[in-house]
């Protein structure tokens, strides 16, 4: 990896744009890797390149001017934080911009499984590289779910699976893409930096885009190459697939299968290719539809690399969920809690009102971003949910919409406003029945709230069981 990040800058002036977690992996092995004429950081607040592996010749940018054109067009290669929204277009600086994703898949991306969608991505990824460890392949997890690809890049052994979580950040301005490509769904996400679902999608895209013939998409039948995405327009069935495409279908729950897809769930079964599997129901730590649909997608990759069902349900059943993702707490005044703190979509709630049993109370509500949450508000309208209890701006509005659309709902003494998550939280305990369940499920986004969803879900724990048990 240290060649090729040489041959990317040698002889050339470098910046390291953005100093959070990945800028300061991009720092180490850039210094190490050695050859550029001139070394830089920038960043809005100010930051210390020295405690990173940087030297006295790296040069500090800071503060509300760092990404003035002028700034980025002094030097030659620009390393981009993924998440960092670009004044203009790249095209338009005379700089070239790259990014540790896009020269690790480069360099490996023979051996990378690369994952993304708009829900799901960590526990598909998670519960691949889990699979594949526990039945004796070399496996390795990075990316999005919190581990730079430059902190593992030198580790890496030939024949090794790389499992990648990747983000639309990441996948933005990618020309590369990698040897399996997995594509789980597209719900209205991150609007708030792509402007439309148009560019959102289009960067999304980018996991199978620069695939070749020899090159394997798994892929949802909802967004498949050639269809028009909802929202995005006609220039979302634009984008070429090369690859072979597997497509997978999640059958509507009471519906039977039909060969609509390659992969095939409905409800607990799943077929693929002339090979079916029944999940567990019980003994596992994923459970509800959108769940055993991540479970199908995994087995259907697993049978790739020539795995036995039994090896498959085995390792399946040591797996443990990640944190705030629909994750059981534990019970406290006869109510079960669940963590479902990564929730930022009005699609995610309706999930995770589907999987948990008896719900007495779900808590809705975060940083509005203009997000669409008519689904959200008809499926509410019809569920059996005993209290509703909205917070947040997201709340208030979903409150607002729902007086003036569902009248029914809104007169049923089922809807409930909360400031915070405080609130909402002593309000879900004193309404709640006993044997019911109690779900933060937000279906928004955590900031200017929270530093992120993890300290979101957190301190709901904290909330409920107190201090010591976070």
């Amino acid at each position: 990896m240290l060649d090729k990040i040489r041959q990317t800058v040698e002889g050339k002036r470098v910046l390291i744009l953005g100093f959070g977690r990945e800028g300061r992996s991009s720092l180490r092995l850039v210094s190490r890797a050695g050859g550029w004429t001139a070394l830089a950081v920038a960043d809005q607040a100010q930051v210390d390149p020295g405690r990173e592996g940087g030297s006295a010749e790296v040069e500090l940018i800071t503060g509300s001017h760092y990404m003035d054109k002028e700034v980025l067009d002094s030097f030659d290669i620009v390393f981009k934080t993924p998440g960092i929204v670009l004044p203009m277009e790249p095209e338009r600086y005379a700089c070239r911009f790259v990014s540790q994703t896009g020269l690790f898949i480069e360099r490996f991306r023979d051996q990378i499984v690369g994952i993304t969608g708009t829900k799901g991505k960590s526990t598909t990824s998670s519960l691949l590289c889990h699979i594949l460890k526990e039945t004796g392949e070399d496996t390795v997890l990075a990316g999005n779910i919190g581990i730079p690809v430059f902190d593992i890049a030198e580790d890496i052994l030939p024949g090794e699976v790389i499992v990648l979580e990747l983000s639309c950040h990441q996948l933005e301005h990618l020309k590369v893409s990698p040897h399996i490509a997995v594509l789980l769904n597209l719900y209205e996400e991150h609007l708030d930096h792509y402007g439309t679902m148009e560019k959102y999608v289009r960067a999304k895209q980018n996991i199978y885009a620069w695939q070749t013939e020899d090159d394997i998409l798994f892929c949802n039948v909802d967004v498949m190459p050639g269809r028009v995405i909802a929202g995005a327009g006609e220039a979302s069935a634009c984008v070429p697939c090369r690859s072979e495409i597997i497509s997978a279908v999640l059958v509507p729950e009471g519906q039977k299968a039909t060969g609509a897809g390659d992969i095939e769930v409905a409800g607990p079964a799943v077929r693929y290719r002339g090979s079916g599997l029944r999940i567990p129901e019980e003994g596992i730590s994923l459970f509800g539809h959108h769940n055993y649909f991540d479970i199908g997608v995994v087995y259907g990759i697993c049978k790739e690399f020539s795995m036995t069902d039994e090896k498959f349900l085995r390792a399946l059943r040591t797996f443990q969920t990640l944190p705030h993702r629909l994750q059981y707490l534990g019970t406290k005044s006869g109510l079960r809690f669940y963590d479902d703190s990564i929730s930022t979509i009005g699609e995610t709630a309706v999930q995770a009102l589907e999987s948990v049993k008896n719900v007495d109370s779900i808590l809705i509500g975060g940083m509005d971003r203009g997000v669409d949450y008519s689904q959200l508000e008809a499926y509410l309208t019809g569920s059996s949910v005993r209290h509703i209890i909205l917070m947040e701006e997201t709340g208030k509005r979903i409150y607002r919409e729902i007086q003036e659309q569902y009248p029914t709902l809104a007169g049923s003494g089922r809807l409930e406003l909360a400031e915070h998550l405080d609130d909402a939280v002593e309000l879900a305990i004193r309404l709640g029945e006993e044997g019911g369940a109690c779900v933060l499920s937000p279906a928004a986004a955590s900031y200017g709230i929270f530093r992120n969803f993890e300290e979101r879900g957190d301190y709901f724990k904290e909330l409920v069981f107190g201090r010591g048990e976070v």
